[in-house]
């Protein structure tokens, strides 16, 4: 067997009822929901309906804070840039490449811990104090983006 050849079993897939496609089709003008009360509603019993019982996401109290504004920065250390052998610049897209930081981390930002014995340019969108300071230090430089 080959993947060109694999197919559903007989009977798996079912075709989609289609609602309301007319008198003629069997399931037009009230498209199978019978006629008026609750069911027959947009949101006859949409998610979260208990059946009249309180519904758990207001039974379940509710604690903390969510900040809508909050601005993620995926992290990476001084260590790790001192790790990137034969490279000069380090960019938030080379991290991207070498896995080191997630492809939907909008931003990056360099932390101070480890030590950095070359020079480096970094180029990313936040450094720590201390990160500046070492790699400065080590004969690089830093330019937020």
């Amino acid at each position: 067997m080959q993947y060109n050849q694999l197919k559903p079993a007989p009977g798996a897939r079912k075709k989609a009822k289609r609602l309301g496609m007319g008198p003629g089709s069997g399931t037009g003008k009230t498209s199978g929901r019978g006629q008026k009360g609750q069911y027959a509603r947009s949101n006859g019993k949409g998610p979260g309906f208990e059946g009249g019982q309180m519904p758990l996401i207001r039974r379940v109290p509710k604690r903390g804070f969510h900040n809508p504004f909050r601005v993620e920065f995926a992290v990476i250390n001084v260590s790790t840039l001192n790790d990137l052998q034969g490279v000069d610049e380090v960019t938030a897209e080379l991290l991207h490449e070498r896995g080191l930081v997630r492809k939907s981390a909008k931003r990056v930002k360099v932390l101070g811990d480890g030590e950095l014995t070359r020079a480096v340019k970094v180029r990313v969108q936040a450094v720590s104090g201390s990160a500046r300071s070492k790699i400065e230090a080590a004969g690089g430089s830093v330019e937020i983006v």
